[in-house]
């Protein structure tokens, strides 16, 4: 059951941890904050996180699974020596994507996207900048998540070697 358990969070944590990292390069190559803070109300997006158009409805699935999922992992697969290194590294790297996106969510996307008001180029410039850094720590955080996530797995228990009967 334990050992199921580690597997199933481990999944987890790869799916949600991939649709991160894919969401978020995305956001960054198609340069889905430029677009959505200078839309004004065209979008609605200045209405609500989760209005039309927004990227929040993209991540509300499985951004609240991301960090538990890597979380439960560590702690059900604990008991693999070869693989706790990279677990412990893997729920790291969640934790800090996870951080960053907690300060943009509260810090940076709320005067960009959801002023009663289109920003003005001063204003706007900066939290655009701050929001590309910000990302790009999220993109590194889940790349690491991810590579420890597929590291942990294949330093995973190892069926048993078949051998031939007397």
């Amino acid at each position: 059951m334990h050992k199921r358990l580690a597997e199933v969070s481990l999944a987890a944590a790869e799916f949600t941890h991939a649709h991160w990292f894919f969401g978020n390069l995305y956001e960054a190559v198609v340069k889905v904050p430029h677009r959505v803070s200078g839309s004004g109300d065209g979008l609605g997006l200045r209405r609500s996180p989760l209005g039309t158009g927004s990227p929040g409805r993209y991540y509300a699935p499985f951004a609240p699974v991301t960090f538990p999922a890597a979380a439960l992992a560590l702690a059900a697969g604990w008991n693999r020596p070869g693989g706790r290194p990279w677990l412990v590294t893997a729920a790291a790297a969640s934790a800090a994507g996870s951080a960053a996106t907690a300060y943009l969510l509260r810090s940076v996307n709320p005067p960009l996207f959801f002023g009663p008001k289109p920003l003005s180029e001063m204003r706007r410039k900066p939290l655009l900048a701050r929001w590309y850094r910000i990302n790009a720590l999220r993109l590194a955080a889940s790349a690491v998540a991810l590579v420890a996530i597929d590291r942990a797995r294949l330093a995973g228990p190892r069926p048993p070697e078949c051998t031939p009967g007397p």
